[in-house]
């Protein structure tokens, strides 16, 4: 995804979390100021031992914790499901993001013209903070999670619920935080 400056994503991303909160979404939708004054929160993804029913693609857990705030957890597939065990330092491997931390690059709106993978909402870029030959990896909703051949991803965080991506979106927005740490 190209990079834009995050007042992109004030201007399209709040008005769908807006109409999102009207159709009875939780609360934590809601934009206002900063979350917090003072230092900013991480994102952890861990494997779980949960799996989809139909697919078998392991369910993932990203955890978000905010100072001053109940951890938030989101599920997720990462990969695909028969690939969970490949080289995950290899470009176009479909596996699971490699272990250790990651800056968020860009919090965006996804457009019309994307890829439909990518679901819709909110595209949130990642960049490893380490040698990796894996590119162009970000966090997302996965449409087709648990759905056939297509569940899962090509090495993306894909969550399972796009509300999900709406919340994580905006509370990454108003707290700060750009850390990922991804441990297995």
């Amino acid at each position: 995804m190209p990079s834009r400056p995050l007042s992109h994503l004030v201007a399209r991303v709040v008005v769908p979390l807006a109409l999102t909160l009207a159709a009875g979404a939780p609360e934590a939708l809601a934009s206002g100021p900063p979350l917090v004054s003072t230092g900013a929160g991480q994102m952890v993804l861990v494997r779980t031992a949960r799996t989809l029913p139909l697919t078998g693609d392991p369910v993932w857990e990203l955890q978000l914790a905010l100072p001053g705030q109940p951890l938030r957890s989101y599920e997720a597939v990462v990969g695909r499901a028969n690939r969970q065990s490949g080289d995950r330092q290899r470009l176009g491997s479909k596996t699971p993001l490699p272990q250790g931390r990651y800056r968020v690059t860009e919090i965006e709106a996804t457009e019309s013209g994307d890829d439909p993978e990518l679901g819709r909402f909110v595209w949130i870029g990642l960049e490893p903070e380490f040698s990796s030959a894996r590119k162009g990896l970000g966090i997302h909703y996965d449409p087709s999670a648990g759905r056939g051949r297509q569940s899962g991803t090509d090495g993306c965080i894909g969550l399972l619920h796009g509300n999900d991506l709406l919340v994580l979106g905006d509370l990454l927005r108003r707290s700060g935080t750009r850390e990922l740490v991804v441990r297995d």
